[in-house]
């Protein structure tokens, strides 16, 4: 891999964004849009008539608002962005064998752009794409995933242009960050066959250690982490050889993995995109927001591992799906776009095991009407949710989904597997434990 000579900063222009045209995002597997770490920003790529165009939201004032940042031609609908601490829009660009970067930024009526070079010569089946965001915020990174090897690269926030930090063996996935120093970043190697995770020390040169090892014949992978509390959250097939079950676990604890029965929904993907920050000694309870795929479409789960089922409801409409972000407070905030609402934010409030109370809601921060939906299987817990808008207030519109609770139909206990493992983040064994441990996982 090379990296090529970025070419001098330019300012391009183009059309305000105005008009009636739809906005919708894409259709694709990645999240309708990515939120910084501390939730003040979030970008996507938005729809406009025919043509794709940057959008960068602004979410930590009194009401969600939208910039759009066109260039000076229609983008790509497979371009990334990713938005950065101080406002700006990290834009990946594809052309020809070149990975191209640039940040954008308003300008007035306009967008700037400052170009900050190009990856390129990866060669072969060899791909790249942007990690998450980095809890610094100001600092992003991208995954070149090569044919025996893959390549972390610091593409925006450096002394210069892209800079290649650490080569890891193995063809690498997924992307967590585990620290909020944005140091120790968690990659899932396949490696002989299985999936398993490991750690790379960006502070140490790249160093590569395990992190997850629950059997030596499984397929582990982690799938968000939580650096206050330290919970993981962890897709695995070590309980039941051939499924992949969601569990979770806390990163140097002694305790087993746990593989809850409320997350086992046959025919359901589920896959969780926030984790409630800010609980450092409890992390059994912190909420976990989980996208909840089916026949019937998308909803919203909500779930933490001091609770024994997991908690169903709509998602609004317009929802760009799996993305969120939750607060210290324990309310959940899901932006959304509709030909009504181009920039949207719904407060979730959720009400857990023994707690009455029902979740405020409003972007202003202030207390609003909220419509509240029972829960079906007759528990007098409640869900509250309202919406906040640049352009419009009330309260969001209900998909069709029905909001439930589904209690598992068998006790949650650590799951047995044929050859017990020492996980390497300091987890017990799973076989031969005695969950004492009350609580769903």
């Amino acid at each position: 891999m090379t990296v090529c000579a970025p070419s001098p900063p330019t300012t391009g222009t183009g059309n305000d964004g105005s008009g009636d045209s739809e906005r919708t995002e894409r259709s694709v597997s990645a999240p309708g849009c990515v939120l910084t770490a501390d939730g003040a920003y979030a970008a996507r790529l938005a729809l406009a008539g025919e043509s794709w165009f940057p959008e960068r939201w602004t979410l930590d004032g009194p009401e969600p608002y939208a910039v759009p940042l066109p260039g000076n031609q229609p983008e790509e609908p497979g371009t990334e962005v990713l938005p950065l601490a101080d406002g700006r829009v990290l834009i990946h660009r594809l052309a020809a064998d070149r990975h191209l970067f640039s940040l954008l930024y308003p300008t007035g009526p306009g967008t700037g752009e400052l170009p900050l070079g190009a990856v390129g010569c990866l060669g072969g089946d060899a791909e790249l794409r942007l990690l998450p965001p980095s809890p610094r915020g100001d600092q992003a990174y991208a995954l070149a995933v090569g044919r025996s090897s893959t390549v972390v690269w610091l593409v925006a926030g450096g002394t210069f242009g892209p800079e290649r930090l650490a080569e890891v063996p193995g063809r690498c996935s997924g992307g967590v960050w585990l620290d909020s120093a944005g140091r120790l970043l968690a990659l899932d190697r396949e490696s002989d066959g299985r999936t398993k995770t490991v750690v790379v020390d960006l502070g140490r040169d790249g160093e590569v250690s395990p992190l997850l090892q629950i059997a030596e014949g499984s397929d582990d992978r982690l799938l968000l982490a939580d650096p206050d509390s330290g919970l993981l959250l962890i897709r695995s097939d070590a309980p039941s050889p051939g499924e992949d079950r969601l569990g979770w676990g806390i990163l140097g604890s002694t305790l087993p993995v746990r593989f809850p029965e409320c997350l086992r929904l046959p025919d359901h993907r589920l896959t969780p995109f926030a984790i409630q920050p800010g609980q450092i000694l409890t992390p059994e309870s912190c909420g976990v927001a989980l996208s909840v795929e089916g026949e019937a479409g998308t909803w919203v789960g909500l779930w933490r591992p001091a609770d024994r089922r997991l908690h169903h409801l709509p998602a609004p409409e317009g929802w760009l799906t799996g993305s969120g972000l939750w607060s210290r407070e324990g309310v959940l905030r899901l932006p959304y776009a509709t030909r009504a609402v181009a920039c949207g934010v719904a407060w979730v409030g959720a009400p857990w095991e023994g707690e009455a109370e029902a979740g405020t809601a409003g972007a202003s921060g202030s207390p609003a009407e909220a419509s509240a939906s029972a829960m079906a299987s007759g528990s007098a817990s409640a869900m509250a949710m309202a919406s906040g808008s640049a352009m419009a207030s009330g309260s969001v519109e209900s998909p069709g989904v029905q909001a439930s609770e589904v209690a598992p139909t068998a006790a949650d206990a650590p799951a047995a597997v044929a050859a017990p493992r020492p996980v390497p983040l300091q987890q017990a064994p799973l076989e031969g434990r005695v969950a004492a441990q009350a609580g769903c996982g």
